[in-house]
């Protein structure tokens, strides 16, 4: 057993953080402009929450072929680039560390977001799910499967999300593998149908992710890009486990270690897989067993269940959504044992300071 808390200090790779709480990225719709950019309301709602050890911003999009929800800033034209610069300034100035997460959602958009066409991924598999579009929830469609140029095209775009990440100022960037968007698609056999050397194969199911940062090791500082990943996701975004999902991660977790990566950010199951032979049931205690870096763990811990998965080795960082949300000062009420604030579900996605900058502090 490690005594190790909350609160304590960690070395990231050269990234001094101040303890070990971690503000997991949550979309929030705020980027409600013509160029979908970061603005200085965005740079308060970070700023505000920068006593946490590290800050992970929303998903951000790669490209305009990644996009798959409305108001979402992204990270591909120089506006956007300069609007983020106003949030990784106020989070340097306030003490603070942050990475932005690079997102593509692959099936999980809608036409009426790509100018009519269907959006990109692996398979023309339809995830069923409602989309956000400016005319309000639409169903999903059958995507357009992506051709090799098409694939190329990508890990290009991820490479270059990275190299305007740190032009932005962040400390550091992470790819999102998880949660049912396109490179979980990838990885997952019901939404990855392909026959050439992007499927079939754990291997080739895996590849798209490695070639990214085969990339991104040539341009950017390999130490400080995360890989967020949610092994035992199952039935939600149109992904299932199924008899080879351990061998996958298992897979894909074994070879990161080569990388000397920022860290792992993993997720514990978001339903209930107990009983699932398929399925990881202890996400964390399972990966810590393989992999050598740093692991964040992320789903419903409180300070409790955080410091007692802290204290048993099994993670290195604890990441928190919601409770981020409605508390900026999370880190301070956990120190205190101070009630927390109840978010305001109606304003998770709406535009605004409304349940986004005016969430109340314990100094005021």
């Amino acid at each position: 057993m490690r005594n190790e808390t909350l609160f304590d200090t960690y070395h990231l790779n050269g990234a001094s953080l101040q303890n070990r709480m971690v503000m997991a990225p949550m979309t929030r719709s705020r980027s409600d402009n013509a160029g979908n950019a970061a603005t200085q309301l965005t740079a308060r709602y970070y700023q505000q929450r920068a006593s946490a050890g590290l800050l992970i911003t929303e998903g951000t999009f790669i490209s305009k072929d990644a996009v798959g929800v409305i108001n979402v800033p992204g990270i591909y034209t120089a506006e956007q680039i300069d609007g983020w610069k106003l949030t990784t300034k106020a989070v340097h100035q306030a003490g603070g560390t942050i990475f932005a997460q690079l997102w593509h959602t692959g099936a999980y958009s809608h036409p009426d977001l790509h100018d009519g066409v269907r959006p990109l991924a692996p398979s023309d598999v339809n995830p069923n799910q409602q989309v956000f579009t400016a005319e309000g929830l639409k169903p999903s469609e059958a995507p357009q499967p992506m051709s090799i140029e098409d694939i190329k095209t990508t890990v290009a775009d991820f490479k270059q999300a990275a190299i305007n990440a740190f032009k932005a100022g962040f400390d550091g960037v992470e790819l999102h593998g998880a949660n049912g968007y396109l490179l979980q698609q990838f990885f997952s056999k019901n939404s990855n149908l392909r026959t050439d050397e992007y499927g079939g194969t754990v291997e080739n199911r895996a590849r798209i992710l490695f070639d990214i940062l085969d990339e991104l090791k040539e341009v950017v500082n390999i130490n400080r890009v995360g890989v967020r990943l949610n092994p035992s996701l199952n039935g939600i975004m149109g992904i299932l486990v199924d008899d080879e999902t351990i061998a996958l991660y298992d897979y894909i977790v074994n070879r990161l270690n080569s990388y000397g990566l920022a860290y792992i950010h993993l997720i514990e199951p978001f339903t209930d897989v107990t009983g699932n032979a398929d399925a990881i049931q202890q996400v964390a205690k399972h990966f810590r067993k393989i992999y050598n870096g740093t692991i964040i763990i992320n789903r419903a811990f409180n300070k409790e269940s955080a410091n007692l998965v802290l204290d048993a080795g099994d993670a290195d960082l604890v990441s928190f959504g919601v409770p981020f949300l409605a508390n900026p000062d999370l880190v301070e009420r956990f120190k205190t044992d101070a009630p927390l604030n109840q978010p305001d579900q109606a304003t998770f996605y709406t535009p605004g300071e409304k349940g986004y900058t005016d969430y109340p502090t314990l100094n005021n």
